[in-house]
C-alpha cells in the first residue's frame, strides 16, 4: 500500500491511498490516478512496486514526467522527499509498507540516481543516453539525463518509447479530445451511415481544433484534421498507404512500427498510429462489416477490405508487442495476361497456351509459396473462361475479381463466439456441386476439400481451377495427396494418386525471385501414373542466368520441345493449335 499526495497551484491538495502494487497516472477513465488537463496523456505514467521499493515509469507522453526537476524514463526507489511533476501537478509518494527500508536505501544510495540496490536479483538495463527535446514551444523541457538508469522491472524489460514529435503528440491529443467529446454528447453512432458518421466527426474535429489555443502555428491544421479523422472513423495512417499504387503489402508490427513492400522490397515507413487502441479500432472497423470478430478469446482473424485486399490481424495476448495487422493489397486495376507479360511474370507463349487450356476446360492447379502471385494468376486465368458459363468461386476471404455476368461468389464463415455456425470451404465445395456449376474456382485448397474438388473434376465439372502452397510441381502433387488424406476417408495411396492423375491436367508453378519479381517458373502436364507414381511432363520453364549490375535476376522463359498429350485430342476436334509455342529458343536473350 502507498499514499499519493497530489498538489495543483489552483486547487487544494488531495490524498489518494493505493492498495494495489501498481497504478496508472493519466486522464483516461481506466486510470487509478486521474488527472485532468491537456498536458496529461490518457496513460501518462505508471507507479509500480518491486523488491527494492516503489518506482515510477514515464509512458512516453510528449510533456513527460520529471522528478526533482529532471526528466526521467524510470526512477526509483521513490523517496518521500521526491517531487514528481506530471503536467501542472506535483505528486509526493509515501510507501507505507517499506518506509523504514526505503529510508535505509536512501541513506546508502540516493534515490535520485535511479539505481537499484546491489542485492536486487532483477536485470539492470543500460543507461539511456541524453535525448534532447527539440520543440520551440516548450523550452523548459530538459533532456533525459545521462545518469538515469532503468530499475529492475517486475516483468521482461522493454524498450523505452521514443519521445513523440509535436505532430504525433497533437494528433494523439486531439484524438483523445474527440473521443471524450463524443462520449459527452452521447450520440448514437451505431445508427449513422458511414457518410453521416464521417461528416459528424469532421464537424466536431473542426470545432475542437479551433478551440485549441495552445496548438502551435507550425502544425498544419488541415493535415491534423485529416489524420485524426482517418484514425477515428477510417483506417488511420493506412489510408494514404492504400492509395499508393506502388505499395503491394502493408505490415503493422505495432502501433508505431509500420513496414511496406514496394516493388518486391521491404522498407520501414514513417507513418504510425497514435496508440494500440487506435490499431484495435481500425481492426474492428475492418472485420465487423463482414461478420468476423476479434477479441481475447479469438485473437486472430482473416478478413478483407472493400476493394478485396486480404487482411490478417493478430492481437494480444498472442501479439506480444501489440496488435499486428497485415494487408495484401489488390490494385485498382484488374490485371490481365498482357500486364503479367509486361511485368516479366510470363512469356507470350505461356499466356497463349494457358488461354487455350482454360477455354478447352482443362483442370489447373496453381502452386507456389506465400506471396508468389498465385491468387493474381488465378484471377487472370479465371477471366479466360468464356462468357455464358456459370462460375462459382469459393474462398476463405473473397478476393477474386471476375468479369463475368453469370457468377456466384461464396465465402467461408468462421464459428461464432459460442463455437457454432462455422461453414468451411469443404462444405461450400459440396454445396456448389448442387448448384449446377460449369466451373468451380476454389481460392486455395488447405484441407479435406481437396478430395471433394478432385471428385468434382472427375465427375464432369471440367475446367476447374484452384491453388495450394508448394515449392515445386512434384511437391504440389505430394501435398495434394496429404490434403486428401486429411478428409478422413482412409483411402489407399494408390487410389488417391490415380484420382489426382485423372483429375489434374496442368500444374503451374509460381515463385518469387530474390529481386522481388513474381514469375511462372514451370508449367507441367500431369501424364497419368506408372508403377504407382504420378508421371509429369514439363512444357515450359523459367531459367535463371545470374544477376545484372543492378542486382536483378537475369532469366528467360523457354519451351521444352514437348507437346501435351491432350493436344492430339484437341486437334482432332478441330481446335486450331500453334505447336511452335513449345519450341525452345535458339537465342540467348534474357527475360
Amino acid at each position: 500500500m502507498f499514499q499519493v499526495t497530489i498538489r495543483h497551484p489552483e486547487t487544494a491538495p488531495r490524498v489518494e491511498s493505493i492498495a494495489d502494487t501498481s497504478a496508472i497516472i493519466g486522464k483516461g477513465h481506466e486510470c487509478r490516478l486521474r488527472l485532468p488537463g491537456w498536458k496529461i496523456g490518457r496513460e501518462h505514467a505508471r507507479i509500480y512496486r518491486s523488491k527494492a521499493g516503489l518506482y515510477i515509469q514515464d509512458l512516453g507522453q510528449f510533456f513527460g514526467t520529471t522528478v526533482n526537476g529532471t526528466r526521467i524514463h524510470h526512477h526509483g526507489p521513490i523517496a518521500a522527499t521526491d517531487q514528481i511533476t506530471v503536467g501542472p501537478f506535483t505528486l509526493v509518494i509515501e510507501d507505507r509498507i517499506q518506509t523504514q527500508a526505503a529510508s535505509t536505501a536512501a541513506q546508502a544510495s540516493p534515490a535520485t540516481t535511479g539505481a537499484p540496490p546491489p542485492e536486487s536479483p532483477g536485470p539492470t538495463l543500460q543507461p539511456t543516453p541524453p535525448t534532447p527535446l527539440s520543440h520551440a514551444t516548450h523550452p523548459t523541457h530538459a533532456a533525459y539525463p545521462a545518469h538515469s538508469v532503468h530499475p529492475p522491472l517486475p516483468a521482461h524489460p522493454t524498450r523505452a518509447p521514443a519521445a513523440p514529435t509535436p505532430e504525433q503528440f497533437w494528433r494523439k491529443h486531439i484524438h483523445e479530445a474527440l473521443l471524450d467529446a463524443i462520449d459527452l454528447r452521447r450520440r448514437d453512432l451505431v445508427r449513422m451511415s458511414d457518410g453521416e458518421l464521417r461528416a459528424e466527426t469532421e464537424a466536431l474535429l473542426i470545432e475542437l481544433i479551433d478551440q485549441e489555443a495552445a496548438l502551435p502555428e507550425a502544425i498544419d491544421r488541415d493535415r491534423l484534421r485529416r489524420d485524426v479523422l482517418n484514425e477515428a472513423v477510417g483506417l488511420g495512417p493506412l489510408e494514404a498507404l492504400l492509395e499508393d499504387d506502388s505499395i503491394t503489402e502493408i505490415m503493422v508490427n505495432r502501433h508505431d512500427e509500420i513496414y511496406i513492400e514496394r516493388r518486391g522490397r521491404l522498407e520501414r515507413h514513417p507513418a504510425s498510429f497514435t496508440s494500440e487502441r487506435a490499431v484495435l479500432g481500425v481492426i474492428e472497423r475492418i472485420v465487423t462489416p463482414i461478420g468476423r470478430r476479434i477479441d481475447e478469446s479469438s485473437p486472430m482473424v482473416d478478413a478483407r477490405l472493400k476493394d478485396g485486399s486480404r487482411v490478417n490481424a493478430v492481437i494480444p495476448p498472442l501479439a506480444i508487442k501489440g496488435p499486428a495487422l497485415s494487408i495484401r493489397k489488390f490494385g485498382r486495376k484488374v490485371l490481365t495476361d498482357a500486364d503479367l507479360i509486361a511485368f516479366g511474370a510470363m512469356s507470350t507463349q505461356m499466356a497463349a497456351f494457358m488461354r487455350i487450356c482454360v477455354e478447352q476446360r482443362k483442370n489447373i492447379l496453381i502452386s507456389g509459396g506465400t506471396g508468389s502471385g498465385k491468387t493474381t494468376l488465378l484471377n487472370v486465368l479465371s477471366n479466360f473462361i468464356p462468357d455464358g458459363e456459370r462460375i462459382i468461386t469459393i474462398e476463405d476471404a473473397a478476393e477474386l475479381r471476375l468479369a463475368h455476368s453469370h457468377l456466384i461468389n461464396l465465402e467461408a464463415r468462421p464459428a461464432n463466439a459460442e463455437g457454432r455456425g462455422q461453414i468451411a470451404i469443404r462444405d461450400l465445395v459440396k454445396n456448389a456441386l448442387r448448384m449446377r456449376p460449369d466451373r468451380i474456382v476454389v481460392g486455395e485448397c488447405r484441407g479435406g476439400e481437396a478430395l471433394d474438388m478432385l471428385q468434382a473434376m472427375n465427375t464432369g465439372h471440367d475446367g476447374s481451377l484452384t491453388t495450394l502452397h508448394a515449392n515445386s510441381p512434384r511437391d504440389a502433387l505430394a501435398r495434394l495427396e496429404t490434403l486428401v488424406l486429411m478428409a478422413g476417408m482412409d483411402l489407399p495411396l494408390t487410389a488417391i494418386r490415380e484420382q489426382i492423375a485423372a483429375a489434374i491436367d496442368l500444374v503451374i508453378q509460381q515463385a518469387r525471385l530474390p529481386d522481388g519479381r513474381r514469375v511462372i517458373t514451370a508449367i507441367v502436364e500431369v501424364a497419368g501414373t506408372e508403377s504407382g507414381r504420378i508421371q509429369m511432363q514439363e512444357l515450359f520453364r523459367h531459367e535463371q542466368r545470374g544477376r545484372d549490375a543492378e542486382g536483378r535476376v537475369r532469366s528467360r522463359f523457354t519451351g521444352c520441345n514437348a507437346i501435351p498429350a491432350f493436344y492430339e485430342t484437341l486437334a482432332e476436334s478441330g481446335v486450331q493449335l500453334d505447336l511452335s509455342l513449345f519450341n525452345a529458343p535458339s537465342d540467348t536473350g534474357d527475360a
